[in-house]
């Protein structure tokens, strides 16, 4: 794919606006769900059912991602990938029957999958090349375009723009953006490892000790995942139905969670460096935990908002170390403990919102919304497990690879303990 002369610099400003329009494209049609969930005429288990169509193309998908980056390269198949995803979205805010949105929703799902871990695989690249921690920087990128994205959205909600005229300019301008994106990221093609310390692994099948140090890896990003998962399909129904807040607070109250995420991963790399990965990741979880005990009790509208802030800015961290962590997995083809742990962790998405849906028809969305609370307490006790993963987790202090110009050496790829695993 075309590119600009490469540099550090110009290709962390690409990978980005990868992150940013990934998730300006993807948040900005949340905030239309109610409008959607009463034009389909759909319970509450019917639309956690339609909506888990999202998470079920991903893993159809995900599998695959690691074999379609090292064919096609990670930059290409981000700025398709995006174009294609920008079309899906548009078509599920348009459709206008339940199938169709499902049908619609599905594609997505399988699309983003794709998307998702190659522009992770060319980010861990310019991470490596750059020698500096980069990926929570990147991840917050994505959670600044998810707000933005939602905020577009919940405006153009309050303000009766129809779904269809929003979703086409969203595409259309983030399309644009994303082919952008992918010509200033280019890297060096030194920075595309098959595997970890010069390791020749034929195929893409894990062994078992890559199996040992990338599960726990899994269930650590499945705890942020089920929070983001939550905040998407059904922050705002919670805040219209179980607190009678108005359209426009109810609106906020993803943008809140997205906001929230994006600050603790913007500063999520020098806590990692001061405080250890495990710490931040501990952290993480209780803050998590709280902001849920927050969010269900019958507190004023401010204070759900608080709670439903501190609960993204605990889970702001998870995803982005397990996505780093796991590219690290030794005995890996590269790109493929990116492309599983993507696909292990979206299979929480497949379970969350149809379990939301069934408690709160059979109780009420209040209690449904504990189980976040859950996966706060469950990514806390998991925390420690991130230190056992050894080489796994090392970051690109232990593992620069080779600086702009420079060489690397066999000895900088060796399990250390860094500062990270504490």
């Amino acid at each position: 794919m075309p590119s600009l002369r490469p540099t550090p610099r110009r290709a962390r400003l690409g990978v980005s606006l990868m992150f940013f329009t990934n998730g300006v494209l993807l948040a900005a049609l949340l905030p239309r769900y109610p409008e959607i969930k009463s034009a389909l005429d759909l319970s509450g288990t019917g639309f956690g059912t339609t909506v888990v169509a999202f998470p079920l193309g991903a893993i159809l998908t995900a599998s695959l991602a690691g074999k379609v980056i090292r064919a096609l390269g990670a930059r290409r198949v981000t700025a398709v990938g995006s174009v294609l995803l920008a079309a899906s979205t548009w078509l599920a805010g348009t459709s206008g029957s339940t199938w169709a949105f499902f049908a619609a929703l599905l594609v997505a799902g399988a699309l983003d999958a794709v998307v998702d871990a190659a522009q992770n695989v060319h980010g861990v690249a310019v991470e490596r090349w750059g020698r500096r921690s980069m990926i929570n920087s990147f991840h917050a990128l994505w959670s600044l375009g998810a707000a933005c994205g939602g905020a577009v959205g919940a405006w153009a909600a309050a303000s009766d723009v129809a779904i269809g005229t929003q979703m086409l300019v969203n595409g259309t301008v983030w399309s644009v953006v994303a082919v952008l994106a992918s010509v200033l990221a280019g890297v060096p093609d030194a920075q595309t490892r098959p595997t970890l310390a010069g390791e020749e692994v034929p195929g893409d099948r894990p062994r078992a000790r890559a199996w040992r140090l990338l599960l726990p890896l899994v269930l650590l990003a499945i705890c942020g995942t089920l929070v983001e998962d939550i905040a998407n399909n059904w922050t705002v129904l919670f805040l219209q139905t179980e607190t009678s807040a108005p359209e426009v607070v109810a609106g906020l109250g993803l943008t809140v969670v997205l906001a929230a995420q994006f600050v603790g991963r913007l500063v999520g790399d020098p806590m990692t460096d001061r405080w250890g990965r495990a710490s931040v990741a501990r952290a993480g979880g209780v803050l998590i935990a709280l902001g849920m005990l927050v969010v269900v009790l019958p507190v004023p509208h401010p204070l759900t908002l608080v709670g439903l802030a501190l609960t993204g800015f605990g889970s702001a961290t998870l995803v982005p170390a397990a996505f780093a962590a796991a590219d690290r997995v030794p005995g890996l083809p590269a790109g493929t403990g990116i492309a599983l742990l993507g696909w292990l962790m979206r299979l929480g998405f497949l379970v969350t919102s149809p379990v939301v849906g069934v408690v709160s028809d059979a109780v009420d969305l209040r209690a449904a919304m504990l189980l976040p609370l859950v996966a706060g307490v469950v990514a806390a006790v998991l925390a420690h497990r991130v230190r056992t993963s050894g080489a796994a987790l090392e970051g690109p202090a232990a593992d620069p690879g080779p600086a702009p110009g420079g060489s690397s050496t066999a000895g900088e790829a060796g399990a250390v303990t860094t500062q990270e695993e504490r």
